[in-house]
């Protein structure tokens, strides 16, 4: 099945050159090897948790993905440890938390990484909901992205469905709007309650290992945990030969989007640091952190369900940096 998916590219778009191996001010970094092209009509299908197909990685690459956010101030550590490493990864954002920070999805894009979408509100329902709810979730998470990023053409057409909750209802719909539908090769439970990051880095290097030394791998932008593990991560990784392969869609793009006026700033203190901004409503960022909370209500999926009551402190973890409290004890 992975040599019937390399011809597949090799015919639709192919697999881009290498990108220059040096790394400015870091001549250690792991960096980016190569880019692959994307064509959802000849690989509408990738990741081999739940698919016979995945994206064509050579011996020793890996694919990085981030799911969930963005959520300052996690999503800006990583995308500082990304920059540091040179590496290019595609993330999938979900449509409320891009309107409450799109100051951080315009950097993601500007950093030189794809986005795509993983709905409006992330319900673990897709695999109960009706079609038209489906067309909403999906259709209005995609709009909120393309706004929040100031470009509709800076938004990929990658889809990853919350929960991995597919069924062949939302595989048909995705389908029909051209839609690559996106799972995974491994994951690192870096959603678990109580997860470390040594934790974080010992599963995605053993799974990726298990998996044929290549993949897929998912992790999330919302969490401290990943945040403090991606820096070791990147590092094993290199250090046990493995190259960074970044995914992105057949077509043209804009080079980058306009930055938003008035970006984040971070008192002074050690990591975590509390971050300010100037949404133009609180309600906004209040929303999209009580999302997250309710989604978790369904915790029948055993892959990325977590609990309710850790939910809602890393709600409330981010709620602080606005001086907020959204859950009385």
């Amino acid at each position: 099945m992975r040599f019937a998916a390399v011809v597949a590219f090799c015919l639709v778009g192919g697999i881009a050159p290498a990108v220059a191996d040096s790394c400015p001010g870091n001549p250690n970094a792991i960096g980016t090897s190569r880019t692959i092209e994307v064509d959802a009509s000849a690989l509408p299908r990738i990741g081999s948790m739940q698919y016979r197909s995945t994206l064509p990685l050579n011996d020793h690459e890996v694919a990085i993905t981030f799911d969930d956010g963005p959520l300052p101030p996690y999503s800006n550590r990583i995308l500082d440890t990304l920059a540091s490493e040179c590496v290019k990864v595609t993330y999938f954002l979900v449509g409320r938390m891009a309107s409450a920070y799109p100051d951080v999805v315009r950097r993601i894009y500007n950093a030189g990484h794809v986005i795509g979408t993983h709905s409006q509100n992330h319900p673990l329902t897709f695999d109960q909901m009706a079609l038209p709810r489906i067309e909403r979730e999906v259709g209005v998470g995609i709009a909120s992205v393309q706004a929040a990023v100031g470009d509709p053409r800076a938004v990929a057409p990658f889809f990853r469905v919350p929960g991995l909750l597919r069924t062949k209802q939302v595989e048909t719909y995705l389908a029909s709007q051209s839609l690559a539908v996106w799972s995974a090769d491994e994951v690192a439970d870096d959603w678990h309650k109580g997860v470390t990051a040594k934790d974080i880095v010992r599963k995605a290097i053993s799974r990726i290992e298990a998996k044929g030394h290549r993949g897929v791998l998912l992790l999330h932008d919302i969490h401290p945990a990943t945040a403090m593990a991606l820096p070791t991560l990147l590092r094993e990784l290199k250090a046990k030969g493995y190259h960074i392969v970044q995914a992105v869609p057949v077509g043209d793009r804009p080079n980058s989007v306009p930055e938003p006026p008035a970006p984040a700033i971070a008192e002074s203190g050690g990591w975590p640091r509390v971050v300010k901004t100037n949404l133009p409503s609180p309600d906004k960022a209040t929303k999209a952190v009580h999302h997250h909370k309710r989604a978790i209500r369904n915790d029948r999926d055993p892959v990325i369900a977590a609990s309710i009551s850790d939910k809602k402190r890393r709600a409330q973890t981010a709620a602080s940096s606005f001086g907020w409290t959204l859950f009385q004890r």
